[in-house]
């Protein structure tokens, strides 16, 4: 593993910020700064919250648009990458397949990766449990990436009413 390698994550409630945060972390890493979008533009209310992205993104930033293989994303891709967002990542995967494997392939990836990356997750699951099995599978196999996820990261952010909050602050790496 390098020891430069830093995986930060990045968790809230929709809309709570969590994506201007990880902009921050990542601006902040230094570097060329690579957004990794999982969004698919499905309708006309998603091509409006992408292009609000891009929007606040500004130039900087070389964009990479990928729903599904975010190990070979990593894999081919240099500098600082800000995956946004895990939770339509797992929804994309689970829609093609069973979600066990891929989150592994993820986490082996960011284990590899040499270069800095800051991933952004929804977090689900603290209200009332679904009363259809399939939102029941999605809420449980998301809350098992996130722990995870949040496993193989140096650093977890929670973004709670636009407001940062750490909850695993970075450690030393060997």
């Amino acid at each position: 593993m390098n020891p430069d390698r830093r995986i930060t994550l990045v968790t809230g409630g929709a809309r709570s910020g969590k994506s201007a945060l990880a902009e921050t972390l990542a601006g902040r890493a230094g570097g060329p700064l690579v957004y990794v979008a999982t969004a698919e533009a499905r309708d006309p209310e998603m091509t409006r919250r992408i292009a609000s992205h891009r929007d606040r993104r500004g130039p900087g930033w070389q964009t990479v648009e990928e729903a599904l293989d975010l190990p070979g994303v990593l894999a081919r891709t240099q500098g600082v990458r800000l995956v946004d967002c895990l939770t339509l990542w797992l929804s994309n995967v689970m829609a093609a397949g069973d979600p066990e494997p891929a989150v592994a392939g993820l986490c082996a990836a960011l284990a590899r990766t040499p270069d800095p990356v800051v991933l952004v997750t929804n977090e689900l699951g603290q209200g009332i449990v679904p009363e259809n099995a399939l939102a029941r599978r999605f809420r449980d196999a998301h809350g098992l990436m996130n722990q995870s996820v949040a496993a193989v990261a140096c650093e977890v952010w929670m973004a709670v009413s636009g407001l940062p909050l750490r909850l695993k602050p970075p450690r030393e790496m060997p």
